[in-house]
């Protein structure tokens, strides 16, 4: 019986031992960090592997290093040029100093949660809407640069803002819808003129090399009268293009159909029948 109440006496205190050895062991994982305290005051930081802790004196706080996302709500922004629009986005970050994020700022999910609608607001209101539909990587990689200032004194690396959605008001669809329609017609119709102008110019020089080759001409003048038997039944008598010169020529010398003939022709007939002869007295 003795024997037991030693062995007990033994066991009990080395149990105690044991149990008060194991509260103090903590495992630190690769992607965290560990913040030591003694005695409420920071001592250092853990890495990862097997950490051991004083028993009530030493505490620790772990912390993730891995990019954290976090959506930021739907905020109602006026532009620069007093238009309201309902914007949402999301924001990538990372705790790279794990005693700031700690020490300096109660809840640093939080805190950059409610600084990230703070900047958002505030970057947004100092632009146009044009801008904001049309410049966002801009404005993305602005918010950022803003954003990571603002929380480096917490330990905090932000890495990405993105811009998700733009709530445009019903009306300032359609007035952009507008917009863009007038745009693609005013394309079109620049488009429809270039062409025209280039026809044109092709026209222009298909001309004066005809003119200065007769033998282009003739070839053309073959080609077109091909074009006009291949639709249908007809009878077609070619006429020699150097026989139509000749006559138009012709013609052009004897003053054929013009109107000083007819008026020659006219005056003519008038000397014929002249004044009327007076009767025999």
């Amino acid at each position: 019986m003795t024997d037991l109440f030693g062995l007990l006496g033994f066991l009990i205190p080395l149990g105690v031992l044991f149990l008060l050895f194991m509260s103090g062991v903590r495992i630190v994982n690769e992607y965290q960090n560990g913040v030591v305290f003694r005695l409420g005051r920071f001592v250092g930081l853990k890495r990862a592997g097997f950490r051991w802790l004083i028993p009530f004196v030493e505490r620790m706080v772990i912390i993730d290093l891995r990019t954290v996302t976090r959506d930021v709500p739907p905020q109602d922004v006026i532009t620069r040029d007093n238009v309201s629009v309902k914007v949402n986005a999301v924001v990538y970050f990372r705790v790279i100093h794990a005693d700031k994020a700690v020490l300096q700022v109660e809840d640093y999910l939080y805190a950059t949660s409610q600084l990230a609608q703070t900047t958002l607001r505030a970057i947004l209101g100092q632009v146009e809407l044009d801008q904001l539909l049309s410049e966002r990587e801009r404005i993305n990689h602005e918010i950022q640069q803003v954003l990571d200032a603002r929380t480096d004194p917490w330990g905090i690396k932000v890495s990405n803002v993105e811009v998700k959605h733009i709530d445009l008001p019903p009306e300032m669809q359609r007035a952009i819808a507008r917009q863009a329609e007038a745009e693609r017609e005013r394309r079109a119709k620049i488009i429809a003129a270039e062409g025209e102008h280039q026809a044109a110019e092709k026209l222009a020089m298909a001309a004066d090399v005809l003119s200065r080759n007769p033998a282009t001409l003739q070839l053309r003048y073959l080609q077109t009268l091909v074009e006009i038997t291949t639709g249908g039944n007809h009878t077609i008598l070619p006429i020699p293009l150097d026989i139509l010169r000749a006559v138009g020529a012709a013609a052009a010398r004897s003053g054929f159909g013009s109107g000083e003939d007819d008026r020659r022709h006219s005056n003519s007939h008038g000397d014929e029948d002249g004044p009327p002869v007076g009767g025999l007295t």
